[in-house]
Formats: structure tokens, sequence, C-alpha cells
């Protein structure tokens, strides 16, 4: 009858009164301590399909995230990112970077309190407007749409600072949708046409 390991871990291996089957032996090893390493899937969905009860402890690390996942018993849980380098947003038509001398405009998934988190940094600024006939009501900062990873489960508002040269306010809100598309409110033909407007800062749970 095989015996279990001497650390707890219920790895089993066989004891020589049990029949020879190299099968049986390799499988036993590989199914114990599979679910007590880090593995490593590439994706959280793909995790999901391939671990139907997950236990307790297990350790995954989610390729497309670079984030390291541990289940606590009711979910899986991120305790450890990559290096998570910042990212350029590419900005739409009439916007350039550093604005107010603040740095380009980008961002990076981080864990913050055990939830994935977007921040943002950087300053973007225009010399220009649309004509006060055609002006939007709204503007999209950026040109193609932020990653899935990057993209909140549901819309999510904050608030970022602007010039008050050539406002009436000091600050705007920037919705970060699902799609993944940052859209700007709060400008405003004829008196809330900031300079700049400001990244550092700010953050939001995605």
């Amino acid at each position: 009858m095989p015996l279990t390991d001497s650390y707890g871990q219920g790895v089993t291996y066989p004891t020589l009164t049990d029949k020879p089957n190299a099968q049986t032996l390799g499988q036993g090893i590989v199914e114990g301590l599979t679910p007590k390493v880090v593995m490593t899937f590439s994706s959280a969905i793909v995790r999901g399909a391939t671990i139907k009860k997950p236990v307790a402890g297990m350790v995954t690390w989610i390729k497309d995230m670079g984030r390291l996942d541990v289940y606590d018993g009711t979910a899986w849980v991120a305790f450890g990112y990559g290096t998570n380098s910042w990212k350029s947003v590419p900005l739409a038509s009439g916007w350039t970077n550093n604005g107010n001398a603040q740095g380009t405009f980008q961002y990076r998934v981080v864990n913050m309190y055990g939830e994935d988190t977007i921040m943002f940094r950087g300053g973007i600024s225009r010399t220009t407007w649309p004509d006060f006939n055609y002006f939007p009501s709204y503007f999209d900062l950026n040109t193609s749409a932020l990653p899935t990873v990057a993209r909140p489960a549901s819309l999510r508002t904050i608030v970022v600072p602007c010039s008050d040269a050539n406002s009436t306010r000091i600050t705007l809100k920037l919705d970060i949708q699902t799609n993944g598309i940052l859209r700007l409110y709060g400008i405003s033909q004829p008196f809330d046409l900031p300079s700049w407007v400001g990244f550092n800062g700010c953050f939001s749970s995605l």
C-alpha cells in the first residue's frame, strides 16, 4: 500500500511490497506534486477551464497579466506581479505628450490591496480646439483601445487635474470604459479650454 510524504502534503509513493508499475509510480508523483507547485497558464480563463475545483493554497502564474495568484479557499487572489513596465497611451489627433512638463501619458496595471489596478502618469496638452459649431461633448484620448488586461469590469470614472489657465475649472472627468477607450469630459467652449491635463497620481481599480 502506498505511503505519503513526511511533510503532510499528500504526495504518494509506493512501498517495496506494492506491485511494480512505472505508470502508477510516475502518475502518483506528478499528480501529487503538480497542484503544489507554481502552475503556469496563458490566461485566467484557461486556468478556470483547467482547474475545475481549486484547493486553498494553490499558486498560479498568469502569463498575459504577468501575475502570481493564490487560491484562498474562495477566490484567486493576486499577490505578486512581474515588472509591469509603463506603456504609452496612443494619443488621439490634436493632443501631445508632456503637458505642463509632466512627461508622457502612460499607464500600467499593478496589484493594490489585492485588486488589479490601473495607474496613470504624465500629462497632455493641445494648442488648438475644434470649431465652436462642431465642438464635441467629450474627447476620446486614445486612438486604439487599451488591452483587455487594462480594461475595467464596469465603467470607472475618476477625476484628473487640469490647467486653470484658460479654464474656469481645475479638474476634469475621465471615464475608463470597458472597451479600453479613455474618454475626457468637462472641456467646453468658450471658457473651459485648459492648456494641459495631468494624470500623475491618478488610478482606479479594475
